[in-house]
């Protein structure tokens, strides 16, 4: 088992200033992400009961997410933290950057804390819970599975990329492109699948060309669309993966003079801000604070003591449709 020293050799400082890293001591950045990255690689957990009992502070839960600055992930933390606080609990936020290494230390890091449980939507399907799991922490997965047999909360994301893409249909709409995050990730298979369904409904082939995987940030749907533009057929509508890609699109179609409705666009997730009119542009709203409350009362039913098998929670989109005629 590791100890302070092996974690000071291998941060390359002082066991003193290990100490007072994780004794909460002011200790610079630098030598702080030393510390925390040579502890996560050792699987070096300090033992903080005896502090945490000083202290007398209350239970504490942590939350993982991708992307703090995305509006679905804000929504869907507010929702854990009302639940969580009302049963007396704390919720730490830790933004991954849908980064594993840092996904790991925060992981490492709620081991150390002792929190209670873990609700995490994970970087990506490498992501490594085993060493949580192993504590017997109880983890909740959400928005996107995972490879372990946990609880999970996920949206209807098959279902809702055909419902953006079949509102587009019926709008008149004929050469529909999509625009999805990273292939690996489930959301963007799913709604991507979601998207070839409808048009396969619909008597349509699905066009390759016009399945774009990106990010799941502004830019990604930025140069998807860009890249669709200049197609020799370019798409006469889009369905947006999440709503930063469709914040992207729009920009880019809106700076070609292409403004919704003149080009279809179905967005899935509640736009944050736009210039556009809402009635623009469909919408197949999220509810991602129910999403998060779902997830608390699931990990605090674990926390106490609830052993029935792991249950997957799957959560229903709605659509706001389009109203101004082409």
């Amino acid at each position: 088992m590791a100890t302070i020293h092996d974690v000071a050799a291998r941060a390359r400082v002082s066991a003193a200033t290990v100490s007072r890293v994780f004794n909460g001591t002011s200790v610079s950045q630098e030598k702080t992400d030393a510390v925390r990255k040579a502890a996560a690689e050792l699987q070096f957990t300090p033992n903080r009961a005896a502090r945490t009992l000083r202290r007398q502070s209350s239970e504490v839960i942590g939350l993982v997410i991708p992307d703090i600055e995305n509006p679905y992930f804000t929504e869907m933390a507010r929702g854990v933290e009302d639940v969580a606080s009302e049963a007396g609990y704390s919720v730490v936020l830790c933004n991954s950057d849908a980064q594993l290494e840092k996904e790991a230390t925060y992981l490492q890091i709620a081991i150390s804390e002792h929190m209670s449980g873990v609700i995490i939507a994970t970087a990506s399907e490498q992501s490594d819970l085993a060493p949580i799991l192993a504590t017997g922490r109880p983890v909740v997965a959400v928005d996107r599975g995972t490879r372990y047999d946990i609880d999970g909360v996920v949206m209807a994301n098959r279902a809702a990329g055909a419902s953006a893409t079949d509102d587009l249909i019926r709008a008149g709409y004929r050469r529909i492109a999509y625009i999805g995050g990273p292939a690996h990730i489930d959301t963007a298979a799913e709604r991507a699948g979601g998207w070839r369904d409808a048009l396969a409904a619909a008597g349509r082939e699905p066009d390759a060309e016009l399945q774009r995987f990106s990010t799941f940030g502004v830019d990604g749907g930025r140069q998807a669309m860009e890249e669709l533009l200049a197609l020799p057929e370019p798409p006469d509508a889009v369905v947006a993966g999440n709503n930063l890609i469709g914040i992207g699109a729009i920009q880019v179609l809106t700076e070609h003079d292409l403004t919704p409705p003149s080009v279809g666009v179905a967005v899935i997730g509640s736009l944050p801000f736009t210039t556009l009119s809402p009635s623009a542009v469909t919408v197949v709203r999220l509810n991602a604070r129910h999403m998060g409350v779902t997830a608390a009362n699931m990990l605090l039913d674990r926390i106490r003591g609830d052993v029935q098998p792991p249950r997957t929670a799957m959560l229903r989109s709605e659509v706001q449709s389009a109203r101004i005629p082409r």
